[in-house]
This record gives structure tokens, C-alpha cells and sequence, in this order.
């Protein structure tokens, strides 16, 4: 088994690391999520690459979003506050992880 490991990882080279959550920054998060859509379960969000956003899980909700440093931000109004996230990709998959540690994992699809 592990000599088909080891050729695998040889074989492969993205293998090992294709299984790991990679932590994406400035303007790759731009890069990203300009022109996508990010489907959660029960719910879908647009990313305008003119800055604004689209959430939708039965009510709509038209917000703003941007990168700051390294870090995706979004606002929803009635507020004026921006909440910022880590963002990072596997895959098709998506999470953006809170100052608290908290997750909301999608799908990416551009």
C-alpha cells in the first residue's frame, strides 16, 4: 500500500496537497469570486465584480462587497458595517471563516 502511495504522490505531484483547505489573498480573492456564484445549502450568492452582491435563501438581499488586506468584506445594508472574513479554497469549495472561527462552506462556481 504504500509503494501505491508513494507512486501516486510521484505520479501526481498536486495529489498530497489537492486535499487541503488553501488560504486564498488579496486580489486572488477578487479573482475569484468576480462574476461567481457561491451556492450554500438552501440559499445562493452573487459576487458583481462591480462590488455588489446578491444573497438569496427565499428573501432576497442586495448588499456590497470588497477585499481588504487579505480578507473578503461584505456589508448588508440597513448597516453601514463591514464584517470580513479569511477566505479559502479546495476544489469547487469555498469557505469564508470569521474572526470567531465560525464557517460558511459553499460551492464556487464561476
Amino acid at each position: 500500500m504504500r509503494r501505491i502511495m508513494v507512486l501516486l504522490v510521484a505520479i501526481w505531484p498536486g495529489f498530497a496537497v489537492a486535499q487541503s483547505w488553501e488560504q486564498v489573498f488579496g486580489d486572488g480573492i477578487v479573482t475569484i469570486l468576480s462574476g461567481a456564484e457561491v451556492t450554500y445549502i438552501g440559499a445562493r450568492q452573487t459576487f458583481d465584480a462591480d462590488g455588489s452582491t446578491f444573497y438569496e435563501d427565499g428573501r432576497p438581499s442586495l448588499g456590497r462587497w470588497r477585499v481588504t488586506g487579505d480578507q473578503y468584506c461584505s456589508q448588508w445594508p440597513p448597516s453601514d458595517l463591514w464584517a470580513c472574513y479569511d477566505v479559502t479554497v479546495k476544489g469547487a469549495g469555498i469557505r469564508f471563516i470569521a474572526s470567531d472561527q465560525s464557517v460558511t462552506e459553499g460551492t464556487l462556481h464561476k
